[in-house]
């Protein structure tokens, strides 16, 4: 009986030199019905005809062209055009283990989920590995929605579509956020309801590759990312507050969290009264330092910076960057 097809979804964007990599690492799976979506989003430097010629010797590989428009676009894109049972995402400067999708698509059917995920590693430019931003369990686990927000909620769990398998139904209705950073947050918070247990295997089959200038991880500058963060703080407080009640206070966390980072990176020159989204944030510590210092999933470092950041910001911002040049 034929495996059920699953389509693997790469946005590419000059990326000419990492994309035979990634491409080989996909073809080289173990798993026997799969096709490969590249997806060139306005890429300048022959990454498309790259595409092409790499399309042209596997049939596989299916290739489309699109007007640049991000990563989140592409990836639609991908989604509309796929025709596999299962959908996978991987970002084309990095690479996969050759028996990833055949791990991930035997566990969902083990466990009868609707996703699974996979441990990932990250490795340099120079080829070295750096530390986990993500641990994966030392057996595979089955984790219930609730129990994978919370593991969101304080920055330990892995919100990255790339070390994941998901049944293609379960994008019914949704795409990835166009035009904002962190867009695998808000649509794997989104879809936690309705996908159920996710489970999670301990092998690192996913390699982020780490590089300057990456689509997927360049400098973008502070305002998109910082305040990106802070709206997704926003949504998944009003998830919360709707379906997951138990987990308020990590979510208040999170919130007062993502605010102190911003507030930690926001360029001096811009804290000031007419910056709106700064003033709201500041006030934000305000109304929440009492709340943020009762809160037991807060750090006694992250408790000192919330009391020094919601007196007096600014101040504290000019002492920080002194005290980081010494």
């Amino acid at each position: 009986m034929e495996k059920p097809l699953i389509s693997v979804i790469v946005p590419v964007y000059n990326v000419k030199e990492y994309l035979p990599r990634c491409v080989a690492s996909l073809q080289a799976q173990t798993y026997p019905n799969l096709e490969i979506l590249l997806v060139d989003d306005g890429s300048d430097d022959g990454t498309g005809q790259l595409c092409d010629s790499l399309g042209a010797e596997d049939e596989r590989i299916r290739v489309f062209h699109k007007e640049n428009g991000g990563s989140s676009s592409a990836r639609n894109l991908g989604i509309e055009q796929a025709r596999g049972e299962y959908l996978g995402f991987v970002d084309s400067d990095d690479y996969v283990e050759y028996n990833m999708y055949a791990l991930l698509q035997e566990a969902i059917g083990k466990y009868g989920v609707k996703a699974a995920q996979i441990g990932r590693d990250e490795i340099s430019q120079e080829g070295e590995r750096l530390p986990d931003i993500c641990v994966p369990p030392s057996s595979p686990e089955c984790i219930e929605p609730e129990d994978f927000l919370r593991e969101l909620l304080l920055h330990r769990g892995d919100c990255s579509f790339c070390t994941k398998l998901l049944k293609k139904e379960v994008f019914q209705g949704r795409r990835f956020p166009e035009g904002v950073l962190n867009e695998d947050f808000h649509l794997l918070v989104e879809m936690l309801p309705d996908i159920g247990g996710i489970v999670s295997l301990p092998e690192r089959g996913y390699h982020v590759f780490c590089r300057m200038g990456s689509n997927t991880r360049r400098n973008t500058g502070f305002s998109r990312v910082f305040s990106d963060n802070v709206d997704n703080a926003d949504m998944v407080m009003e998830l919360v507050k709707k379906q997951y009640p138990a987990l308020y206070k990590q979510a208040r966390r999170f919130g007062l969290y993502q605010r102190l980072d911003y507030m930690l990176h926001i360029p001096i020159s811009e804290m000031k009264g007419e910056n709106q989204e700064y003033g709201r944030i500041k006030g934000y510590l305000r109304r929440y330092w009492a709340e943020g210092m009762a809160n037991p999933f807060l750090t006694p470092q992250n408790k000192a910076y919330l009391t020094l950041l919601a007196a007096a910001p600014k101040t504290v911002r000019r002492i920080h960057k002194k005290v980081k040049r010494l």
